[in-house]
């Protein structure tokens, strides 16, 4: 009898472990908490309120396919064959540009990469340059990683 009660009791408490490994959603509710005389809301926001940075601003206006030569990553540029990683890279480390076109003033392109980014040239963009984007080595190694 003994031996069966403690068979049924391990066998319970691992089916109750199993379930607490599955979890169960936590619902978010809204709700006031009150502080004295004042009542303050919880979770709900009365204004909706966006909050950007000047990375989200630049974001903002999406280049659609396009790359932003003085702003972009070099993984950005994986998407378009024949330009990463050399291309991406001598593109990077020549920038800024005023203008698309100065990709060809690049010292020390080949015939071939200046075929290849003439064959890209509609996927280029040049803006300003913003110092979130490009100080430090976040151009070169951004830290994401698939």
């Amino acid at each position: 009898m003994k031996r069966l009660v403690r068979l049924l009791t391990v066998f319970t408490l691992l089916l109750v472990g199993c379930l607490a490994w599955l979890g169960t959603p936590q619902i978010a509710q809204a709700t006031t908490f009150n502080i004295g005389f004042k009542s303050v809301p919880v979770l709900a926001a009365e204004e909706t309120q966006v909050l950007r940075n000047r990375a989200d601003d630049r974001l903002a206006e999406v280049y659609g396919d396009r790359i932003d030569l003085n702003n972009t990553n070099v993984r950005a540029f994986q998407k378009f064959p024949g330009l990463y990683p050399t291309l991406a890279r001598k593109i990077i480390k020549n920038a800024p540009f005023e203008k698309v076109e100065d990709i060809f003033q690049i010292d020390g392109l080949s015939d071939r990469q200046k075929q290849t980014l003439q064959a890209n040239l509609d996927h280029f963009t040049v803006s300003q340059m913003e110092s979130v984007f490009t100080e430090g080595d976040d151009r070169f190694n951004n830290g994401i990683y698939r």
